[in-house]
């Protein structure tokens, strides 16, 4: 296992409410020994005009997989994981069900972590989307909130 403690899916389920993930309707369904799943909606909020998943939703699904997982594997009672590049690659045209996001590491430094999202149809098992996260690992107290805003200092 490389998470810092004996994680369970329904402590992680609480650390999305209130924020994007609950707007858009992501799950956390899955959690591992070295992986963590979510499964996301193909519905009017994760889609763009032309009816098909947004490509940036599916990157909301992997900054969310990857920055939860990150955070499972650091001591969060002194460090925070902050996602600081994303990128994704739009293999295949979603336009109903859901997709499902499983999230695994690539590295998992004392400084920095890359984590992997492999974004799948749910019906088909296709390949729908491929991510990958770049998180920085930045010790409490680095993060100060100034007027509404989150400053790295």
């Amino acid at each position: 296992m490389i998470w810092f403690k004996d994680y369970k899916i329904d402590y992680l389920e609480g650390l999305r409410n209130a924020n994007m993930g609950t707007h858009i309707g992501l799950e956390l369904v899955e959690l591992g020994a070295d992986f963590i799943k979510g499964r996301m909606p193909v519905d009017e909020r994760t889609t763009q005009p032309f009816g098909i998943l947004h490509g940036g939703a599916s990157c909301v699904l992997s900054e969310t997989l990857g920055s939860v997982a990150a955070w499972m594997t650091i001591d969060p009672d002194k460090y925070r994981a902050v996602g600081i590049e994303i990128n994704a690659n739009h293999i295949r045209a979603v336009t109903e069900g859901f997709v499902i996001g499983t999230c695994t590491a690539m590295h998992t430094g004392r400084r920095t972590q890359v984590w992997q999202t492999d974004i799948t149809e749910e019906a088909t098992g296709k390949r729908v989307a491929i991510s990958r996260l770049t998180v920085a690992i930045i010790e409490q107290g680095t993060l100060s909130a100034q007027k509404d805003k989150v400053v790295v200092e």
